[in-house]
């Protein structure tokens, strides 16, 4: 039966940590520092791991004894932008309304992390016996570069844990897989002429919509060829051009086009065999421009990469299948942090409060019957691990 009210010490957590603006582009060390003197205030040591200017930092700490068995419960800081969008509220405000908590991070994904760490008190109380590790990110929304730095560390520096949770939106039901992603970003040089004169100049905006419909083409194979048995959807490999900037006017051929696009995999698939295939085409491309204008040219750089979490069943999901009661294994489409753990050895799924459907949207919201699921998940872990 579901629970319809949320711990005072959990409220207070949430809506101390939406409080803080983290969106990606500003630091998260607020945050952080908020948390590790909350956790010395519980005799607890944190440890940092900054990103190479010291304008963000992750936060590992370990709650219990430093023995193997461990769990570590991991969150992303960061949270996305609320430019142009239509809130209705402070988006870093926690607003209670119908049975929901609104703010920006309210699902994605700072109320995992907040009800855990309400949870500290009575972890200490009940004596772990097994610890629970904290491990909380930056950047996770602009490319998963936060984590691996402090991955490498929890590799080093704990002792070898069981499991991994990684807390994201999926209305508390174990994610088993999810899909990887790359994000690049090309950029075409062409030459400027006269619209009038299209044989002294190169198009570089004509050139990129000649690419872009490439990266479209490769898509829609992988949609034709799909396995209707696949559990993810949609059942491919997408490729996606999410921003194109080019040209200056209407009557001048345009000298540079960028555009940045994503390939997001199903786990055992490569994105660098799209790259090669796109790389072949542009350089196809390139003996008939350069036959006009010498310095024209075509470049790819990679912007991000996160591999897919794989379906390797091991001791996370068993735990997190026990406490959720969940004999359905989930997939997911978008990519997390998951699969760089996952990568370093360790046994990881995904499970948190919140739905990923209103992730990053306008008027962010979770649902407080799903604050309380995650309470009563923490409490059966933190019981298990008291009584292991």
């Amino acid at each position: 039966m579901e629970r319809n009210a949320v711990k005072p010490q959990s409220l207070e957590m949430i809506t101390k940590l939406i409080g803080f603006d983290t969106v990606s582009r500003n630091s998260n060390l607020e945050l952080i520092h908020y948390v590790r003197d909350y956790l010395a205030g519980h005799g607890i040591a944190s440890h940092l791991v900054a990103n190479e200017d010291q304008t963000k930092a992750n936060l590992f700490a370990t709650v219990g004894p430093d023995v193997e068995g461990g769990i570590v419960l991991s969150g992303h800081t960061d949270v996305v932008p609320v430019d142009g969008q239509p809130w209705d509220t402070d988006p870093f405000t926690v607003v209670q309304k119908d049975g929901r908590l609104y703010g920006r991070g309210t699902c994605d994904m700072k109320a995992f992390s907040a009800v855990a760490l309400a949870m500290v008190p009575d972890m200490l109380k009940k004596g772990l016996k097994r610890p629970i590790h904290f491990a909380l990110s930056y950047d996770e929304e602009i490319g998963c570069f936060g984590a691996p730095s402090m991955i490498d560390r929890l590799v080093t520096d704990i002792a070898r844990p069981s499991a991994v949770i990684v807390g994201e939106p999926t209305s508390m039901r174990p994610i088993v897989a999810h899909k990887g992603i790359a994000a690049l970003r090309t950029t075409v040089i062409g030459h400027e002429a006269h619209s009038s004169q299209v044989q002294r100049g190169v198009s570089a905006v004509m050139t990129a919509a000649r690419l872009i419909t490439f990266i479209d083409g490769m898509m829609a194979e992988n949609k034709a060829a799909a396995d209707p048995e696949c559990r993810f959807e949609p059942p491919y490999t997408t490729l996606h051009v999410g921003v194109v900037h080019g040209g200056t006017a209407v009557n001048i051929i345009s000298r540079e086009c960028t555009f940045t696009w994503d390939i997001r995999t199903l786990p055992g698939d490569n994105w660098r065999r799209y790259l090669d295939r796109f790389q072949e085409y542009a350089d196809s491309l390139l003996p008939a421009m350069q036959a006009v204008a010498p310095e024209a040219r075509i470049r790819t750089e990679i912007l991000a990469d996160a591999p897919p979490l794989q379906d390797r069943g091991g001791a996370a999901q068993h735990l997190v299948f026990g406490l959720c009661g969940h004999a359905h294994a989930g997939v997911a489409p978008y990519a997390a942090e998951a699969g760089q753990f996952q990568e370093r050895g360790f046994s990881v799924v995904l499970c948190g409060p919140g739905s990923i459907d209103q992730a990053h949207q306008p008027n962010e919201y979770i649902d407080i019957a799903q604050v309380a699921a995650c309470e009563d998940f923490m409490e059966k872990l933190t019981d298990q691990l008291a009584g292991a």
